[in-house]
């Protein structure tokens, strides 16, 4: 892979950095405030490129006498392998993780350093299944209590069958996401099918379960009317505190 081949492939990489930056791809990958670095990434590399490019193009046109019969020295071809994850990029997009992956990964719940204030009595209350788990198990639900809840997360199921509604939590990408689970009880649909995307209403009960994979404190919601939505627009985006 001479110079000329390496400042393509630095470009390809780059437009396929910015077009999943501009795009929804990158969800697919990072998190959302992370869209800023990748699409700075993006631009050095496409930079970077043009510059080599530039530089090659007017170093051939000034005679080298110092080299071996005017030869430049090329790269190993084993070099060209690195094209196989650009091509991978721009060709396979992954699915988001999903049943899976969160019922063979204990549930990542912690405590969080506070709880905000929530809205007035006397509407339904929509809460990310991130703060309603936290609120339930380590502020035991007082600010849950009488309230009517909407939670959107997808179905997992035990090897039992009981159903549970996920979301996989991201610290940086998709690499390092962990679940965060809530157990579903009450006026449960018959059939559940892993992977469905449920928006479930419902309210707090104090009933709690344990983990089987890392015994971490799994919360309970009381279901009162659940109907499938399509996955959103972000899977992984939500409010998550630690």
């Amino acid at each position: 892979m001479n110079r000329q081949a390496q400042s393509a492939v630095l470009f390809l990489l780059g437009a396929a950095l910015l077009h999943a930056g501009l795009t929804d791809l990158y969800l697919r990958y990072v998190k959302a405030g992370l869209r800023p670095m990748l699409l700075a990434s993006g631009a050095v590399l496409i930079a970077a490129a043009l510059a080599t490019a530039w530089y090659e193009w007017r170093r051939g046109r000034v005679d080298h006498p110092d080299d071996d019969h005017g030869h430049a020295h090329r790269e190993p071809r084993v070099s060209w392998l690195l094209v196989l994850p650009l091509f991978a990029l721009i060709l396979v997009a992954p699915p988001a993780l999903g049943s899976y992956s969160a019922m063979h990964t204990g549930t990542a719940l912690q405590q969080s350093y506070g709880y905000p204030a929530l809205p007035a009595a006397g509407r339904t209350l929509r809460l990310s299944l991130a703060d309603y788990a936290s609120r339930a198990v380590y502020d035991h639900g007082r600010s849950l209590r009488g309230r009517q809840i909407r939670i959107t997360g997808f179905v997992a199921l035990d090897r039992s069958g009981a159903p549970y509604l996920v979301r996989m939590a991201l610290n940086c990408c998709a690499a390092d996401a962990q679940p965060v689970k809530i157990g579903l009880t009450g006026r449960i649909p018959p059939v559940l099918q892993p992977d469905t995307w449920l928006e479930v209403t419902g309210t707090y009960t104090p009933r709690q379960t344990k983990d089987p994979v890392n015994h971490g404190p799994i919360p309970f919601l009381k279901v009162t009317r659940a109907a499938p939505v399509h996955a959103p627009h972000d899977p992984y985006d939500e409010t998550w505190n630690t």
